[in-house]
């Protein structure tokens, strides 16, 4: 797998717990894990789909995990699916993810639900279900939409 342009970095108190809980609600496979000689870690990268994330602590100032300030995050990952959103949002919340929005099919083509990690980084899912062009998008939802792509 070639690495993503951009790939996300999240803080977590407890690394090695966010690893598994990860594999286990979202289905992310974990391809490199790098200890720090001392029993802990330093360093990880995990997989799904085409993205690519790394899970890093514990947390050294600056760094935080939401779970530290009652929750609040200055960021949030989407994760665009290729299939099945509803059985994945049911997966993520038998291992314990807290749902925030049910799966919805939005105006806009996609399905899409969010939801909190046991350290509460807020985490979006989507799969479109239908492609729409920028005019029915716009048309669809009521919004002015412009785009350079």
């Amino acid at each position: 797998m070639g690495r993503p342009t951009i790939t996300p970095g999240l803080w977590y108190q407890d690394p090695r717990a966010a690893i598994a809980w990860l594999e286990k609600a979202f289905g992310f496979e974990t391809l490199l894990v790098v200890d720090d000689g001392q029993g802990g870690m330093m360093h990880s990268e995990l997989k799904l789909e085409g993205g690519l994330i790394m899970v890093m602590g514990p947390p050294r100032a600056p760094s935080f995990s939401p779970v530290a300030f009652g929750g609040r995050a200055s960021q949030s990952i989407h994760v665009q699916l290729t299939t099945d959103l509803d059985a994945h949002c049911a997966r993520a919340r038998a291992a314990g993810a807290r749902i925030g929005r049910e799966p919805e099919t939005q105006a806009y083509g996609d399905r899409v639900y969010t939801c909190l990690d046991l350290e509460d980084h807020p985490w979006s899912f989507g799969q479109t279900l239908t492609q729409l062009t920028v005019d029915e998008m716009a048309a669809a939802t009521g919004h002015a939409i412009t785009t350079s792509l």
